[in-house]
């Protein structure tokens, strides 16, 4: 062999030739021409070689060269990718538990976050439907009874024609009411909830008239429905045209149908919209308080001009009413209320936003986001785990030229292909558990499989769940050193695990918090279920007086519902027992300072109420057809008492609305609005003109089933143009811990999720841990180990480790379910064997999934064992 020469080509065109020549080829090139070169120096001499090597080099700068070279790269490149997914196919089927629990794993856990995602959507997109949602507004107002300021949403007609004519930054006004009504059309009868408004709103919130037109402002006697109520009141009839009778009072034409408001809009059940002047023609009550500043009974609706900011709007119409005579001394303040706010920002303390339901989307997002990286720790785990297995591979593909880029990419296609597989997987569970996730979520969703933005994240979230699941394994493995691995020198080393055991501790640590948290939520909703409500739901039955047939005829009524012996007793109210409805700052007593502007509820009953609902009497005694003064009795609750400050409530004089009232009785409060709060203070007066429900008591012994046709007879009589309509008082008063439970039931849906992401990944390692020390469990055997101390010392790292999750959960729990449980004024405490319990339940579980593993591996025959190592 000739020596090589030590003359060099020029550096210039070396250089050029490492940038232009593609990398995978690179190597090869170099080669050859400085084979060539040494050849020719021998032939051709020194400056010759040289001149031939820049040709050379020139000559593969050609556009045809290197247009070979890339679809010669690209082949490789595209024939190293299919390299890297057969590999990855292989050891997915090789290794078949080990590739169910991370399928299994990162699937569930991507299900919940597409679930979550969904929810999400489905409330920020809440009313955003109407074309100008973002100019549209409620007006509310702020009054001040006590020191803090309260808000509501009801105002005086007024108000409506001052914004409208008054203030040109409005594009649109529009009064409106919310009513119950039956329509009926011929034989066929149904019970709608829907609106009474004015023209401008049927523009402001772009009603989609699908057939027909809208109503005019001259309009009376007309009404649109909806598609669904045409539907169901008209079948395949043309419904335009078609006289309609709305709780046999008025008859109107059907001039137009519109599309179904969305579900996840404030609208949904508006299944009628009826012109304002409809109604200010047929309710008393409206008419009355047509021109009265003081009668806040009504909802306004506003759309601003483009360009026009709400707060600014909300600083001018603000003292409206402060302007006006006689303003009232609990200063209201008018407010427009962003329609995009209405759903997710709905609480208000002393007149400022503070909150609602965006807390739940950020706590659900953060859920979410909790449950799938949990899924990608078990990957991470479950690969670094088994590092060791993999090392020869590593080591192997190493020595025979691969660097640690392509071993990083290799890992990575892998993780991305069982990322992808999940997301499938995920996909398929998402739609079979839809149906009952929306029951449970009171939604309406379904995947958007015709949405190119849900592939675009969902693949998107599958490749970065991938990356994200794949880089800790990918960056770990690739860093062996291939001599060491070869030689057989290689140990993962005594940190290794560290990083393993910090991962397992804070899934455990989250799956804790999870569950802990849903504990406390329903001890919340168990708490407020079981406090006093100060009367017996039990056997109630109310039914609306939903036409004016059912008036005037209490006596009546009553007598035949008695009679048909199935009924104990029956009242009337202006309000359904679970509602509070009517109160007045219209109210005084003895002994009550100027400065003091309370909102007092007014109960309109007849003589029978208490006796209906077994109200509780404190002092006094009830309501009496055998004192004629009772109609100008009243009796307080004991909220309305403490306000009084009355020491011997019995006899004292309350005046209200200009009459003066006699106390003859002190009740228990009832809870009639939010379980969770303080009760309002109320009184009790006699009113059998106001009555619009009608309370049922259900004889002792009576089987609803039974006594329900019975009742129905009787409204039938009374009562023959509407359908029978009722409602279980225990039902509806459940009603108001719907919310609560829904919350409860997704937290513990998804706390069971977490916990079995975390069981599968604990159960894979557990697998690993077992099968890794197969020898050391044979030589323990062999020297006389028992059953109990392999159990032991193959369990004891699992159990400490929840332990530390345990100690770590525990305050963050205790932190922040203490200032959630602030927001209800009735809330349950925090006791410490909730800690207790869910984390020896933890225990429990880490145990049992680990003594699985543990016991198989104490089982195996030690020689065998020892063989196969």
């Amino acid at each position: 062999m000739k020596p090589k020469s030590v003359v060099q080509p020029p550096r210039w065109a070396t250089r050029l030739l490492h940038v232009f020549c593609p990398t995978h080829l690179l190597e090869e090139v170099e080669g050859d021409l400085e084979e060539l070169f040494e050849q020719r120096i021998q032939y051709m001499g020194q400056t010759q070689a040289r001149l031939r090597y820049v040709t050379d080099v020139l000559s593969l700068m050609r556009p045809s060269v290197i247009k070979q070279s890339k679809e010669r790269s690209t082949i490789l490149y595209t024939n190293m990718l299919r390299n890297y997914l057969t590999i990855a196919f292989r050891n997915l089927t090789k290794q078949k538990g080990y590739s169910f629990i991370n399928i299994t794993g990162l699937a569930t856990g991507m299900a919940v976050a597409i679930l979550i995602g969904l929810w999400i959507y489905d409330e920020l997109s809440f009313n955003k439907q109407f074309k100008n949602h973002e100019r549209i507004a409620q007006v509310w107002q702020f009054v001040s009874f006590s020191a803090e300021k309260s808000a509501y949403d009801v105002m005086p007609i007024p108000l409506g024609n001052e914004l409208r004519e008054k203030y040109s930054d409005f594009e649109a006004v529009s009064l409106a009411v919310r009513r119950g009504a039956i329509l009926a059309s011929g034989e066929n009868q149904i019970a709608r909830q829907g609106r009474y408004t004015e023209p401008d709103f049927i523009q402001m919130m772009s009603v989609p008239v699908v057939k027909g037109t809208s109503f005019t402002a001259k309009d009376v006697h007309v009404i649109l429905l909806s598609e669904s109520t045409a539907q169901a009141m008209f079948g395949t009839e043309d419904p335009i045209n078609q006289v309609v009778k709305i709780s046999n009072k008025e008859t109107v034409k059907v001039i137009g149908v519109y599309k179904d408001f969305p579900y996840n809009s404030d609208f949904y059940e508006a299944s009628f919209l009826a012109p304002w002047n409809l109604f200010l023609s047929t309710d008393e009550g409206a008419k009355q308080a047509k021109d009265q500043w003081d009668e806040n009974s009504y909802l306004i609706y506003a759309q601003l001009k483009p360009g026009a900011d709400f707060d600014q709007v909300s600083a001018k119409i603000k003292d409206i009413r402060m302007r006006k005579e006689d303003p009232p001394a609990y200063k209201p303040e008018f407010y427009l209320y962003p329609m995009d706010k209405w759903h997710l920002y709905s609480d208000f303390e002393d007149g400022v936003i503070v909150g609602g339901l965006i807390e739940f989307v950020w706590l659900f997002g953060i859920i979410g986001a909790f449950v799938l990286l949990l899924a990608c720790i078990n990957f991470m785990n479950l690969s670094t785990a088994r590092s060791e297995k993999r090392a020869r591979e590593v080591g192997i593909r190493k020595a025979i030229g691969s660097v640690r880029g392509q071993l990083i990419v290799q890992f990575f296609c892998e993780s991305l292909l069982l990322s992808l597989l999940a997301f499938v997987l995920a996909l398929a569970i998402v739609l079979f558990a839809l149906p009952l996730f929306n029951q449970i979520a009171d939604k309406q969703m379904a995947i958007l499989w015709l949405n190119p933005w849900f592939w675009l994240v969902g693949i998107g979230f599958s490749v970065f769940t991938g990356l994200i699941a794949g880089s800790y394994p990918a960056l770990y493995l690739s860093s062996f050193n291939p001599v060491k691995v070869l030689k057989g020198t290689f140990r993962a080393g005594r940190w290794s695990a560290i990083p393993r055991q910090v991962l397992v501790s804070f899934q455990f640590t989250v799956s804790i918090l999870l569950i802990i948290g849903t504990i406390i939520v329903f001890r919340q909703i168990e708490h407020a279920k079981d406090r006093p409500v100060g009367y017996t739901r039990n056997g109630l039955i109310e039914v609306s007086m939903n036409t004016p047939d059912l008036k005037g005829h209490y006596d009546a009524l009553r007598t035949d519902l008695k009679n048909t012996g199935v009924v104990a007793e029956m009242a009337e109210a202006n309000a359904p027992i679970t509602v509070q409805y009517g109160g007045t700052t219209d109210i005084s007593w003895n002994g009550k300072t100027p400065d003091m502007h309370p909102l007092v509820m007014v109960n309109q009953v007849t003589h029978e109420y208490g006796k209906t609902i077994d109200w509780q009497i404190k002092e006094g005694r009830d309501f009496s057809r055998e004192y004629s003064t009772d109609s100008s009795a009243v009796i307080l609750n004991e909220e309305a008492a403490k306000l009084m400050n009355f020491k011997h409530p019995i006899g004292e004089r309350v005046k209200s609305s200009g009459k003066e009232f006699i106390v003859i009785g002190v009740i228990k409060n009832l809870i009639k609005q939010s379980p969770f709060e303080s009760p309002d203070p109320s009184v009790f007066i006699l009113n059998y003109r106001a009555a619009s429900i009608v309370t049922i008591k259900l004889a002792p012994g009576s089987n609803a089933a039974d006594a329900l046709p019975k009742i129905e007879d009787v409204f039938r009589k009374y009562n023959p143009s509407a359908p029978f309509e009722y409602k279980f008082v225990d039902e509806e008063y459940a009603r108001k811990f719907s919310h609560e439970e829904r919350i409860g039931k997704l937290a513990g849906i998804f706390a069971s999720l977490a916990v079995l992401i975390s069981v599968l990944g604990l159960f894979g390692l557990a697998s690993f841990v077992a099968e890794q020390r197969t020898k050391e469990i044979g030589i323990r055997k062999i020297l006389g180990a028992t059953m109990g101390s392999l159990w032991q010392l193959l369990t004891k790292e699992f159990v400490v480790l929840v332990l530390i999750s345990f100690v770590i959960a525990t305050p963050i729990s205790w932190y922040f379910l203490s200032k959630w449980l602030q927001y209800y004024e009735y809330r349950t405490s925090i006791s410490w064997w909730i800690f207790v319990v869910t984390g020896a339940g933890a225990l429990l579980l880490t145990i049992l999934t680990v003594s699985f593993q543990s016991i198989k591996a104490a089982l195996i025959n030690p020689v065998r064992a020892l063989r196969s190592e």
